[in-house]
């Protein structure tokens, strides 16, 4: 099993205020975890930028310009209550997105079974009209984009194991029956949606999960509903919003994950992706708040997408 992991330099460019959830620190701690030897074996690549004008793949006509003229000269500026940009904030967006998709074709090429993208800021909160919840850019949605126009991906599953539910990935393809969207998420909490009765066009499936759920619970979810979902789906390739948050230090949620659940879950969805895409998955980092818990999850998730997970 060859694994990609696609790196960004560029990464604290992206400034928010001090004491933000959403900081350099994260990327800088997974960084960090996966330069243990045990890691010795991955393929390593560094982000390269690409023209973000292919956030329109996405989002509305007026969004980039909006963000444009949001971003200050210097400074942090503000989009909402907790959402922030800043002068090299786009610069950051576009590298974040320039890695996953070199981490696409990659995997399509078959250059790598899977690949990791420790990149920043998250994108799964950003809606097609609407930046928020610390995402400026819908990278995910992007990279699902493109493998359907670039590299004849017909079907595209994304899984979604953040505690906090995709709004903005949901708004996007809620009416595409090619790209099916499962979550698995803390509920209520933000951003308030996810409920189960969002089904887009049959092409959503929404899993709350209540405060205090723990892994066994989680483990569950993910065996008798998610795996047998995303068979019947049966997709060409299978992405990953990776976030960690879902651990049991995070402080801004409620969940009780372990980092061995994580990778239980990446182990489950691996062989999902062994039996209906050739291994194909692209996975990119989230959230995941609480240092130590981004840190080993990340680890644990990339433990696992290299067959290395154990028992």
């Amino acid at each position: 099993m060859t694994t990609l992991l696609v790196s960004q330099s560029n990464y604290e460019r992206h400034q928010t205020p001090d004491g933000h959830p959403e900081r350099s620190d994260r990327i800088r701690v997974v960084e960090e975890a996966l330069a243990d030897e045990r890691f010795g074996s991955l393929k390593r690549m560094d982000a390269v930028s690409v023209d973000l004008a292919l956030a329109d793949l996405v989002h509305g006509p007026n969004y980039l310009e909006r963000l444009r003229t949001a971003r200050p000269a210097e400074g942090i500026g503000q989009l909402d209550s907790d959402t922030f940009v800043s002068s090299g904030s786009l610069d950051v967006a576009a590298t974040g997105l320039g890695g996953a998709l070199s981490a696409l074709e990659a995997v399509v090429l078959g250059e790598a079974n899977n690949a990791f993208c420790a990149i920043r800021p998250p994108g799964h909160h950003a809606e097609i009209d609407t930046a928020m919840g610390f995402c400026l850019v819908n990278t995910i949605a992007v990279v699902a984009r493109q493998a359907q126009r670039l590299h004849g991906a017909e079907r595209v599953a994304i899984v979604d194991f953040d505690v906090h539910h995709g709004n903005g990935t949901q708004d996007i393809f809620k009416d595409d029956p090619s790209v099916f969207y499962v979550s698995t998420h803390q509920f209520p909490l933000y951003p308030g949606t996810g409920a189960a009765s969002e089904r887009g066009v049959g092409n959503i499936l929404n899993l709350p999960l209540p405060a205090r759920t723990d892994g066994d619970a989680a483990r569950a979810v993910y065996r008798d509903v998610v795996v047998p979902a995303l068979d019947a789906f049966a997709p060409d390739l299978l992405l990953i919003s990776a976030g960690f948050d879902a651990d049991y230090r995070d402080p801004l949620a409620d969940l009780l994950w372990a980092p061995d659940d994580f990778a239980w879950i990446t182990e489950q969805l691996m062989q999902v992706a062994a039996r209906r895409c050739s291994d194909r998955i692209v996975s990119l980092l989230e959230g995941g708040y609480d240092l130590d818990g981004v840190a080993e999850g990340a680890a644990r998730h990339v433990d696992a997408l290299m067959g290395n997970a154990g028992p």
